[in-house]
């Protein structure tokens, strides 16, 4: 993980190709949340995240490049662990996709998670989880490790994070 214009980012290199890649990111039930309502595949798409009610967004699709680039942009946010409820609301989630030599490197950027944003610490941590564990494991395996009723990485983090959990 390295900091780009303070702007959270995180990165991986795996063996499949950038259309796998691409395939991967788009199947975000697979890899985020099984709780996801809405498209998320295709360009202008809006879908809805929720977590209980510790976290619930609003993004649509605003870049959809296969085997290049994904954008996400947030068009409303709730947290309910900040005192500024609406952090996120206008950042860009970014999703890059390069050749590197025969493997493919994926660069994940949050434009607009900025150290300055309260939930700055748990929402990096979140990010790291999902990107580098689920998703890349989703990518590798076939299968990743997304919130369901089963595995809720969310809970483990609420718990590590003592975010309030009504």
């Amino acid at each position: 993980m390295h900091m780009s214009d303070k702007n959270f980012q995180t990165q991986f290199v795996v063996s499949q190709s950038p259309a796998e890649v691409f395939q991967a990111i788009n199947n975000v039930r697979g890899w985020w949340s099984e709780n996801i309502a809405g498209s998320t595949d295709q360009l202008n798409a809006v879908f809805l995240y929720q977590y209980k009610d510790v976290h619930r967004c609003k993004i649509r699709i605003t870049e959809f490049i296969p085997e290049k680039k994904v954008v996400w942009h947030v068009l409303e946010n709730r947290f309910s662990f900040t005192k500024d409820k609406g952090e996120w609301v206008g950042n860009e989630l970014v999703f890059d996709i390069a050749r590197a030599g025969a493997e493919t490197e994926l660069t994940f950027t949050q434009i607009g998670l900025v150290p300055a944003y309260e939930c700055y610490e748990v929402c990096c941590d979140a990010w790291t989880s999902y990107i580098n564990g689920s998703l890349k494991e989703l990518i590798q395996t076939g299968k990743g490790k997304p919130n369901t009723q089963e595995h809720n990485l969310n809970q483990e983090l609420v718990e590590k994070w003592g975010l309030p959990d009504k």
